[in-house]
């Protein structure tokens, strides 16, 4: 991304950013744990590893990515016709799409605990002119003396730090302890994770092991000492009896290909196998409770990480709660956040605001979506031009009146038809 050349050298705001404290800690790329060959940090890698943490991100940024955002009118309740719809709508930055853009923010503010995007803004008008998303590890906040927030990014390419006003950063944060920096859910799930990760490798381990369990090797020789084991290389390697006779065993025996094969006992040897079963170790039901876990902590329901017990009215309930105990709380997170970074505070004095459609999350379920659609329009809360917006489909000429109960009628004549039956029916 060429663009990200220009982050050292570029002033959006009048006000003079202050040098980094002496007590803020500026993390390096390499102390960050991100490598020349890419971004990467090993607890997050290792816990996206775990299908139930990998699904949950995935639903989690999927979920906000699809949503359409533009800025509306909150006097109109009309979509406004603003420059900003181009970035928000069609292209944020020269690399990414829009859908792209939100799931890296989503994904951040899920896996680290704060979701960034650097604001790059036109030096004369200072209109956002592109936005760009940064790496969580990348990005420290902090507060001045004056209690001021301030970013410190580290370059990708150079390593060099550079000081970001509070108002070119946008900053979507998870559950936050002092509210300017978020705590990750990994972080606060590490137990769950640890737990599922573990069950994981014991599988993984188990199959490796030729889906046998553990045994001994018993003889009645003694096998105290020490030998001198031929390298390829003309070395040699000093090893114990036992851990010789260990490592041919597991050269011969051990792994998928090497299963069920027929073993040949030397020296008096005897195998005595350890009979503990995965069912005796509960190692299903300890799984399951896993992922339960962990889907509780990302408040992801159980249907969309085919797991649980399954079955059409409970999910279409699961939807309707997912979207409204779970989404609600992060869409209006990044409303509030776009509104104020990207708009003036004479656009939000007019009523301006920025705003993501959630109807998304539910164009799947039409069973769900009609039943709504017709019980907001039969309470004149929608028209049918409403309804058709929403779909994305054109208006329909006649299609802005609305209709109350009382026999369907317009709203404008609602009031008179309604004291004119009273006044028949005494």
């Amino acid at each position: 991304m060429g663009k990200f050349l220009e982050w050292l050298g570029l002033g959006g705001r009048s006000q003079s950013p202050p040098p980094i404290r002496n007590d803020t800690t500026v993390t390096t790329l390499s102390a960050a744990g991100y490598p020349a060959g890419g971004l990467q940090a090993s607890d997050e890698r290792t816990a996206m590893k775990l299908s139930a943490v990998s699904r949950c991100v995935e639903v989690l940024s999927d979920s906000i990515g699809k949503m359409p955002v533009y800025v509306m009118d909150r006097q109109t309740r009309q979509r406004a016709d603003h420059s900003l719809n181009g970035l928000l709508a069609v292209r944020p930055n020269e690399a990414q799409t829009p859908t792209v853009f939100k799931k890296m923010l989503e994904g951040n503010r899920n896996c680290g605990g704060n979701g960034y995007a650097w604001i790059l803004r036109d030096p004369a008008s200072l209109r956002p002119r592109e936005l760009l998303p940064v790496p969580h590890g990348l990005v420290t906040p902090w507060l001045d003396e004056d209690g001021r927030l301030w970013y410190t990014v580290i370059h990708p390419f150079t390593g060099q730090p550079a000081t970001v006003h509070r108002s070119d950063m946008i900053h979507v944060m998870a559950y936050s302890y002092n509210g300017w920096k978020g705590v990750s859910v990994l972080q606060r799930a590490s137990e769950a994770v640890g737990t599922g990760r573990a069950a994981q490798q014991y599988s993984l381990s188990y199959y490796q092991n030729g889906g046998q369990p553990a045994g001994v090797l018993q003889t009645d020789t003694d096998l105290s000492g020490f030998v001198d084991l031929a390298l390829p290389d003309g070395t040699t390697e000093r090893v114990s009896k036992k851990d010789l006779i260990r490592r041919e065993w597991e050269k011969r025996h051990a792994g998928p290909s090497n299963a069920q094969r027929v073993a040949v006992l030397d020296y008096g040897l005897k195998y005595a196998p350890i009979s503990v079963s995965n069912r005796d170790a509960q190692f299903v039901e300890q799984s399951e409770l896993s992922v339960q876990d962990i889907a509780r902590f990302f408040g992801v329901p159980l249907y969309k990480l085919q797991a649980g017990h399954q079955s059409y009215a409970a999910n279409e309930q699961n939807a309707i709660e997912y979207v409204v105990s779970t989404l609600h709380p992060i869409v209006s997170q990044y409303e509030e956040e776009l509104t104020w970074k990207l708009l003036t505070p004479s656009e939000i004095g007019r009523g301006l605001e920025i705003r993501m459609n959630m109807m998304a999350e539910l164009r799947g379920d039409f069973g769900s979506r009609g039943t709504w659609f017709r019980t907001l329009r039969e309470i004149g809360a929608f028209s049918v031009n409403d309804i058709r917006a929403l779909e994305d489909l054109p208006d329909v000429e006649g299609g802005d009146e609305r209709y109350a109960s009382l026999n369907y009628v317009p709203l404008s004549l609602w009031r008179e038809l309604s004291v004119n039956r009273n006044q028949e029916n005494p």
